[in-house]
């Protein structure tokens, strides 16, 4: 297993790399494009389509993509976008933790065919936009995403149920603890104040989320990334209720060793739009 998860892993860093520091922000947008469909495809057939289906549904996400990309949003502000996407996240997500799986099969599958069709699209739009912003500022929210979950593993695994009692979501993850949560904040919380030193040592010429966020104030940068956080943790969360609504371990197969492209993404669905939200309105 751990095998083939170390050689899944080169063979997509062979990939992403080039692209990512290519001249062109082009190319690592139309890779972003690519690899959100196959989570377009796994999400249609979590929510009850076919193969057939499946496919159709992954191709109308690119072609919706395509026609975004031409019309020329991913160089556009999009502030009105990126609230409006942020706040329907912090709804629907306390809505779906309140009431469970129960909760998410109440909801009609044409309805959470759409919503899911939507949330991807604006997760690829706004990996495209903070792509077009620079290197630095996109590797600096999508790490803010990788440490909190790392964190969060291991503060689970060494003091998991040690300080608190209650389980964070037992119907739906039992295995996260409070302790794991509080963990992936810390780690946050390090990578921005290190983050921050190294945009001002290096005085790099795009500036990192947490360098934006710090400009404006301390109390400012701390709030958001306490919001960063706790979303990435509700992302994983609201794709382990759909899992198991759907009664399986992983969205799919594809990344063999790591599950699907949706179990990779799951915390950036809502990160990625809160991100630009937050960058949006402090510029």
């Amino acid at each position: 297993m751990l095998k083939q998860r170390v050689i899944t892993a080169l063979i997509m860093l062979a990939i992403v790399l080039p692209t990512l520091f290519f001249r062109s922000p082009w190319p690592f947008c139309a890779l972003a494009l690519l690899f959100i469909a196959a989570g377009a495809w796994e999400w249609a057939k979590l929510n009850g389509m076919k193969s057939a289906g499946a496919i159709y549904f992954a191709g109308l996400f690119i072609i919706l993509a395509a026609i975004g990309w031409y019309m020329g949003f991913i160089d556009r502000p999009l502030r009105m976008v990126w609230i409006l996407a942020s706040g329907f996240w912090v709804l629907i997500s306390a809505w779906l933790l309140k009431t469970g799986v129960s909760g998410w099969t109440q909801i009609p599958v044409t309805l959470r065919r759409i919503g899911g069709m939507l949330a991807l699209l604006l997760a690829w739009l706004a990996v495209a936009q903070a792509r077009v912003q620079g290197v630095n500022f996109l590797m600096s929210v999508l790490t803010l995403v990788w440490v909190a979950d790392s964190f969060a593993y291991f503060a689970g695994r060494t003091w998991g149920g040690k300080f608190t009692v209650n389980k964070l979501a037992p119907s739906i993850s039992p295995g996260k603890s409070w302790e794991g949560v509080w963990g992936g904040v810390f780690g946050v919380f390090l990578l921005a104040m290190t983050w921050v030193w190294a945009d001002s040592h290096w005085q790099t010429a795009v500036p990192s989320l947490y360098s934006r966020l710090q400009g404006q104030h301390l109390v400012l940068m701390a709030i958001a990334l306490l919001f960063l956080t706790a979303m990435s943790v509700v992302g994983d969360l609201i794709e382990s209720l759909i899992k198991r609504s759907a009664g399986v371990k992983d969205s799919s197969g594809l990344l063999p060793g790591h599950g699907g492209v949706l179990d990779r993404v799951d915390a950036l669905l809502p990160t990625l739009p809160i991100a630009m939200m937050l960058v949006s309105l402090v510029n």
